[in-house]
């Protein structure tokens, strides 16, 4: 019925789009440099309706608005000084702009080369803006690897190719990432499970640190990663583009090429990617897990290797009512799981099988396909915009091991059972999503934003292996958003949520006997692990902020309620945890977790010189974590310690600074840095911090830049020194991580192949190969070191066509 009822309500707004629908007039163009160097990441407003655009690779954008007029058109991009026209629109039209360097702005040192949105100074809260150059510079083994660099961001990492992001320590169904208009979900609930996303298939990205639930929804508690794509290529057009990626490290090939085009009205794009990489190396010829101590072949850490099949297309129509697009993606990607820290005994392992090549994936590894289409629909009319998106999502993720006994199993496996004895776990999982999103412009002043969501999970369950039941859940939010606009520097931002979900849980029994021994008298039964459970949360959440821009200085003050809802796995978990050796155990009468948080910004630039902090303070009512406990399960495994999910107050604080200075105008210094403390106030571990919470760290950073030397154009050198801090704050089990300094180095330029750019990236990671933990890497828990050192070298090579009769400007 929920599912139904998604269906109709889309349809009838289509039905309505269409009815209503007005004339739409493309804006398109081209942004270059004065050595015509096409600028990708520039950004461009049209202000007096709010429409904004960043341009591609080739420099290339598309705007659309509602009517002819005269319009008054904002282009900005780092280095270069902003350009302001107005132009006069009676139909269609493409302009062409040529941008002059000025002083870099504050965000240059902060994100290396990474667009600058001006509509930063309307956010209350932090913002963070990444472009494909900073992506393309900055390519690690995962798109969550990647913006690592930047300040309040770090992953919880597995191996060399799977992460999950952490805003301000707070990570898993506390961070929402969003693609393309519509939450991204798999499996996040594991610390284990990457997220399914094609880093070769980003353009931009926007990241909000602190809680975004008013628009975002219940979960983004901790922050928001919103990954968006181009917009409409420019009429009449071919572009593509063609990337190669190669590492050292773990001989990592990387394969994406991407084409899209456009007629008048119709447009289409596609992108195939092909990664492969093998075992990854460590600084260490032996690693020591728990009480035992292996040795590592050629610095190798078995059975690691993995690879990614990802397929991305949209196709879209532009009409005199409507923009519609659909997005269509799959994402399969395999990875084998550390042999000896993986369900057995770490010596137990076959060495000589995974020594015998390094490019091979024997059990345990574990594989996922991610199934994703998106339908994005637009209605513009004057001052009144709306957005509609609806969503489906299939997520199938296998884990599998060599069939192992633990307890009360079989020692040989039953060829009676309909099920493969060496899958451990499977999980299929099917996600609907709506949202619709409406601005009014009420007038100059004041822009009211409203918006309904709703998805709905089916979860199932396979394998011999248990630890979250099949479960299904549906939940739906409407929010109301206020900006004023007090003055040209002063702007006042409210709004209001409120969340309604639901979810259910299936009960489940174990496919084998367990013995029962009672006084004299021994039994035989199938234990039952999880209990149907249902329950239902509803919370309201609420924000208010404040800008202030004076000249070289910028204010940003937020405070808000959210909450997030308990998940399935912390409901009812009942298992091994066979990663790290633990068993989990949900609680079916957790209550919703409720945080509240206050944000500040302070940012100051003059032509030389910028300096920024961004500190937060948080406080969650009853905050929702796995708790370890003095007990053992000796009933599924060889006495795995008891890990039992709990919740408690927790007091948090932190902040990020970022700063650089220009020493001469063609080489800069900056700095960043970052801190966050987290407190218990109550329960068990009161006094102690949180899980996997990050060490105090810096960056400090020197750089190069030649808009052209020689033949070589947008030419940068660049050199990282990172320091982190030892991390004694720890509740256990965890143990203390030792503080390290590593330094990383990169050089970059385009050249010119008759009228063909290509542009080329060469980076080093940790170029002494220095042996390192890291704290929030989920093998830091069996004392895996980091990679050692790594050679990146990128290729990117855009090409493109266009028969537009262009109007120049300089």
């Amino acid at each position: 019925m929920i599912k139904l009822t998604i269906l109709v309500s889309y349809i009838a707004l289509i039905f309505n789009t269409y009815s209503y629908g007005q004339s739409i007039i493309s804006i398109s163009g081209n942004i270059s440099n004065k050595n015509s160097n096409s600028l990708n990441g520039a950004y461009i407003e049209i202000s007096s309706n709010n429409m904004v655009a960043f341009t591609d690779q080739n420099g290339n954008f598309t705007i659309s608005v509602p009517n002819g007029g005269t319009y008054t058109i904002k282009i900005s991009h780092i280095g270069y000084e902003t350009l302001f026209d107005t132009i006069n629109v009676e139909s269609s039209i493409r302009l062409n702009y040529t941008m002059e360097e000025s002083d870099v702005c504050l965000h240059e040192v902060v994100v290396e080369d990474h667009y600058h949105n001006n509509t930063s100074g309307e956010q209350s809260l932090s913002v963070e803006y990444i472009s494909t150059d900073y992506l393309e510079q900055n390519r690690e083994g995962s798109l969550m690897k990647s913006l690592e660099r930047l300040p309040g961001i770090t992953t919880i990492d597995i191996g060399s190719g799977q992460s999950k992001p952490l805003i301000r320590g707070l990570g898993f169904n506390r961070v929402v990432v969003v693609e393309n208009g519509i939450k991204h979900e798999g499996q996040q609930w594991g610390a284990d499970h990457g997220l399914e996303i094609d880093q070769y298939a980003v353009n931009n990205i926007e990241i909000l640190k602190g809680p975004a639930s008013l628009t975002f929804g219940a979960d983004a508690i901790g922050g928001v990663i919103n990954i968006m794509q181009n917009e409409v290529p420019t009429q009449k057009s071919v572009t593509g583009n063609i990337e190669l990626t190669g590492k050292t490290n773990n001989n990592y090939i990387g394969t994406s090429v991407a084409v899209a085009g456009r007629n008048r009205k119709l447009f289409a794009s596609f992108r195939a990617t092909f990664i492969d990489y093998a075992d990854y190396k460590v600084p260490a010829t032996h690693v020591d897990i728990y009480s035992f101590r292996i040795p590592l072949y050629n610095n190798t850490l078995r059975n690691t290797a993995g690879n990614e099949r990802n397929f991305t297309a949209n196709i879209g129509y532009i009409s005199d009512h409507f923009t519609a697009k659909v997005y269509v993606s799959n994402f399969y990607g395999k990875s084998g799981f550390f042999a000896n820290a993986h369900g057995k005994e770490p010596r137990s392992i076959n060495e000589a099988l995974h020594d015998a090549g390094n490019r091979d994936i024997q059990n345990p590894y574990g594989e996922v396909n991610h199934f994703k289409i998106i339908s994005k629909n637009n209605w513009l009319y004057s001052k009144f915009k709306l957005d509609a998106n609806v969503g489906f999502q299939s997520n199938f993720r296998q884990e599998w091991s060599d069939y192992t006994p633990h307890g009360n199993m079989p020692r040989v496996f039953p060829s009676s059972l309909n099920m493969n004895q060496n899958l451990e776990r499977g999980f299929e999982k099917y996600i609907y999503s709506t949202s619709v999103n409406a601005k009014y412009e009420l007038n100059n002043k004041l822009l009211i934003s409203s918006g309904l969501s709703s998805e709905y999970h089916e979860n199932y369950i396979s394998g011999i292996g248990f630890i979250i039941p099949q479960f299904t859940q549906a939940n739906g939010g409407a929010y109301m958003v206020a900006k004023y606009e007090y003055s040209d520097r002063s702007i006042f931002n409210a709004g209001i949520r409120y969340d309604y979900g639901i979810i259910n849980t299936k009960e489940y029994y174990d496919w084998f006997a367990t013995t029962i021994v009672q006084s004299s008298d021994t039994t035989y039964d199938y234990l039952q692990r999880s209990e149907n459970i249902s329950r239902s949360f509803a919370n309201v959440s609420w924000a208010i902020g404040y800008n202030l821009n004076i000249d070289k200085f910028e204010l940003k003050a937020n405070a808000g309620k959210s909450f997030r809802m308990p998940i399935a796995k912390e409901l009812a978990a009942n298992g091994v945890n066979y990663h790290h050796f633990s068993y989990e155990k949900g609680d079916a009468n957790l209550k919703s977790e409720e945080s509240y948080q206050f944000d500040l910004g302070l940012e100051y630039s003059n032509s030389d010189f910028a300096v920024g902090i961004t500190p937060f303070v948080n406080y969650f009512v009853n905050y929702i974590y796995l708790n370890p406990t003095h007990r053992h399960d000796r009933q599924y495994g060889n006495g795995n310690q008891v890990f039992e999910y709990t919740q408690c107050e927790v007091f948090r604080y932190g902040g990020e600074l970022h700063s650089h200075y220009r020493i001469l105008p063609v080489l800069q210094f900056g700095i960043i840095g970052e801190y966050v403390y987290s407190e218990q106030m109550s329960g068990a571990k009161k006094g102690y911090t949180l899980p996997f919470s990050p060490p105090a760290s810096a960056i400090f950073n020197i750089k190069y830049n030649k808009t052209k030397l020689w033949y070589l154009h947008k030419m940068y050198v660049t050199t990282d020194l990172k320091l982190v801090a030892s991390q004694t704050d720890i509740v256990p089990p965890e143990s203390i991580t030792e503080g390290y300094k590593i330094i990383n180095a990169g050089a970059g330029f385009s050249v010119y192949a008759g009228k063909q750019i290509i542009n080329l990236t060469i980076h080093v990671n940790n170029i002494f190969n220095t042996k390192y933990f890291n704290h929030t890497s989920f093998y830091r828990l069996i004392n895996l070191p980091e990679a050692g050192r790594n050679f990146i070298v990128g290729l990117s090579i855009p090409f493109s066509t266009n028969n537009y009769n262009t109007v120049n400007y300089q």
